[in-house]
């Protein structure tokens, strides 16, 4: 069973007053939201169809209310975003320098010792998958071979084909 809600009835004459004067939807949106659940026992479902949000926005913007913020400007927003990042952007950047000079010189990256180094920096053990997605963060790609070699030449490689010797023999 469900427990009982508990509604401060000082957050309620607050809301009231507040809602006579709102000067935004954000602000009557955070009003109603307290309101509706408190005076006609909405859930939040019922809540939510009223005021025209998704059901988890009702709880936020209760909260919201009670925090005296403004949804508009809502700079303590605990959702989205990196918020199990290994390192931060500037030292991703610090940590794939020496990487981003030796590709640059020509040089192939590999991504074995590339894991190997940042386990080393991290102190702990690190998955090929986090190598690659730091790398696809920094615009980093995969580079295939080409099908052929750049100093091959087509025509003695043919020449070769039809003046090869019959050195097989079937079985």
């Amino acid at each position: 069973m469900a427990r009982p809600r508990r509604i401060d009835p000082l957050i309620v004459k607050r809301a009231h007053m507040t809602a006579a004067t709102a000067t935004s939807v954000e602000s009557l949106r955070q009003c109603q939201a307290v309101l509706l659940p408190a005076l006609f026992g909405a859930t939040l479902e019922q809540t939510a169809a009223v005021l025209g949000v998704g059901r988890a926005t009702v709880p936020r913007l209760q909260a919201a209310f009670r925090q005296h913020r403004s949804a508009g400007s809502n700079p303590a927003r605990t959702w989205g975003g990196r918020r199990k990042s290994l390192l931060t952007q500037q030292e991703e950047v610090a940590f794939l320098k020496p990487w981003l000079e030796r590709a640059a010189t020509g040089q192939v990256v590999v991504v074995s010792p590339l894991r190997a180094a940042l386990a080393q920096r991290l102190g702990k053990p690190v998955k090929p998958s986090v190598v690659y997605r730091l790398l696809a963060r920094h615009g980093w790609r995969k580079v295939a071979p080409d099908t052929r070699h750049p100093k091959s030449k087509p025509e003695v490689q043919e020449a070769w084909k039809k003046n090869s010797p019959k050195c097989w023999q079937p079985c």
